[in-house]
């Protein structure tokens, strides 16, 4: 039996950035409208209908800016120091897309796992 149509054609991004992170492990997790990517619980990149969304540090944001077709990240009209916005035009390529896909990895392999917190049970008053 086919699966119901949602009318939503999926993003091609998804599996080229799946089929760029290889055999790394990675999990996905819906946000920002998209679909982000994740190692050991910090996002690396996300992707939506507006483009790549790449978290590369504050260290190396104004470097990340400077690339063609990158701008910072902004949500609530607040600029988010770390993150940067590319536009479709600049993961073109393969090539384009290892790029930001390498300098969010550089990033983010320096950061220690997030490890989820317990759920703890609330008490009954």
């Amino acid at each position: 039996m086919a699966k119901p149509s949602t009318g939503l054609a999926p993003d091609p991004m998804v599996e080229r950035l799946r089929a760029a992170l290889g055999r790394r492990a990675f999990t996905e997790q819906k946000m920002f409208g998209g679909t982000c990517f994740m190692i050991d619980g910090n996002m690396l990149i996300g992707t939506s209908k507006r483009g790549l969304l790449v978290r590369v540090g504050k260290a190396a944001h104004a470097a990340a800016v400077a690339r063609p077709h990158a701008s910072p990240m902004e949500m609530g009209g607040r600029s988010m120091e770390g993150y940067v916005h590319v536009a479709p035009e600049g993961t073109a390529t393969e090539a384009d897309l290892r790029g930001w896909l390498g300098l969010a990895l550089a990033f983010v392999e320096t950061l220690p796992p997030k490890v989820k917190p317990a759920k703890v049970a609330k008490k009954r008053a």
